[in-house]
């Protein structure tokens, strides 16, 4: 069994290999995986559609010639999403934060991600119908929550909302100083405006829709001061407006780009736990590895070393499939498996394999030099890979291990 593996998991019952697939279909949906592929973009054409499908219902002429129609394909489209979300529900346990949990605390925790929740939001209109004496029209503002499932497949949308709930207190900083802004310049222009117009500035409530309009640059004119001072103090309301705009906009943008500078880092993090070798580690092991390991994408056919190297590296497979030339025989090893950790063990010894990928290839590659420290701490790690390696070399001539 593999470190950090479930004990109570049994890998070959079929339910748990189909249970794995459906996870590597909707949640991994790796380069190359064909399936993956037809699935995310039926989803996401999906989503599209059925939004479509809202909107247009709020056309008279529309919703009179193909009210039918529409019905049908929100029934369709509610049926498949909620089968997503089943299927998403049940491969919840082969997430790797949850590997090591029992199987109902591990779809507990998904139940509760926000994209879990967004999915069940977007289906329970349809059935809260069946048990609410109101037309599940009434709920079209969950529907259109729709468009927010296309979240999981866009690394932009999901980095922009990485990098606002990053500076979430410095916007809430910006949100009171602008409603500090808004009370106050309403305050000062009803003292002002409130004899000569107070129609429009006779309360304060009344000048703060004067005063939310201009901080926001929009001024539609319907509220507009007629005496000098309350020019003068219009005027430097807009300019406050334009500083106000530029805060939280700067703000946004800054971590923004962080985010996108560190994606790279959350992508390998993704790749890492993947791996069952370091599916026992803790956070702070991993984050030590994160380090110094680099990601490589090798193309079919390409060698990655050659028997004889001396380049002290290990690589790991995260997706694609590479064939290990001993000599006396070959293995074919593919994701989640490591290769060429021969000089980890003996430091002057060249590799004694050429790898060669077989498949475009997802590597991790680490040089044993800089983790010295985390396989003293962890020899169970050391002496996994040394069991792999002996199995390896000790397998019988022209073996093809898959």
């Amino acid at each position: 069994m593999n470190p950090g593996e479930h004990p109570h998991r049994n890998k070959r019952n079929p339910l748990v290999h189909w249970r794995e697939r459906v996870y590597e279909i909707l949640e991994l949906a790796r380069p190359g995986d064909r399936l993956a592929g037809l699935a995310r973009n039926a989803l996401v054409i999906l989503v599209l559609l059925s939004v479509l499908a809202v909107i247009l219902e709020t056309v008279p002429s529309v919703q009179e010639r193909f009210g039918r129609v529409l019905e049908k394909f929100e029934i369709f489209a509610v049926i498949m999403f909620t089968i997503e979300y089943a299927m998403r529900l049940w491969a919840a346990p082969d997430h790797p934060p949850w590997k090591r949990m029992p199987l109902w605390k591990a779809r507990l925790s998904y139940v509760k991600t926000p994209g879990a929740i967004i999915d069940l939001l977007t289906v329970l209109p349809f059935y809260l119908a069946y048990f609410i004496a109101a037309d599940f029209r009434v709920f079209v503002m969950f529907r259109l929550l729709r468009l927010l499932k296309l979240a999981r497949y866009s690394p932009g949308m999901r980095s922009l909302s990485e990098a606002v709930y990053i500076e979430r207190r410095a916007l809430l900083g910006c949100g009171v100083i602008l409603l500090a802004l808004v009370v106050g310049t309403a305050s000062i222009m009803h003292m002002v405006e409130h004899e000569a117009q107070p129609d429009r500035f006779g309360t304060i409530p009344d000048a703060m829709w004067w005063s939310v309009i201009t901080l926001t640059t929009v001024g539609y004119g319907d509220s507009v001061p007629i005496t000098p001072l309350g020019k003068v103090v219009a005027s430097l309301t807009a300019l406050m407006g334009l500083v106000m705009l530029a805060l939280p906009v700067g703000i946004i943008a800054t971590s923004f780009a962080q985010v996108i500078h560190r994606r790279d880092f959350v992508v390998t993090w993704g790749m890492v736990v993947r791996v069952p070798l370091f599916a026992s580690l803790s956070p702070d092991d991993i984050s030590s590895i994160m380090r110094f390991l680099r990601s490589q994408v090798v193309q079919p056919d390409e060698i990655v070393v050659r028997r004889g190297d001396r380049d002290r590296k290990i690589y790991f497979i995260t997706s694609g499939q590479v064939s290990l030339d001993h000599g006396h025989r070959h293995d074919l090893i593919s994701d989640g498996e490591f290769f060429d950790a021969t000089t980890f063990h003996e430091q002057d010894k060249p590799h004694s394999s050429t790898a060669r990928a077989m498949v475009r290839t997802d590597l991790l590659v680490l040089d044993v030099d800089d983790v010295q420290h985390l396989f003293v701490a962890h020899p169970e790690l050391t002496e996994h890979m040394r069991r792999v390696h002996e199995k390896r070399m000790s397998g019988p001539p022209d073996d093809i291990v898959v």
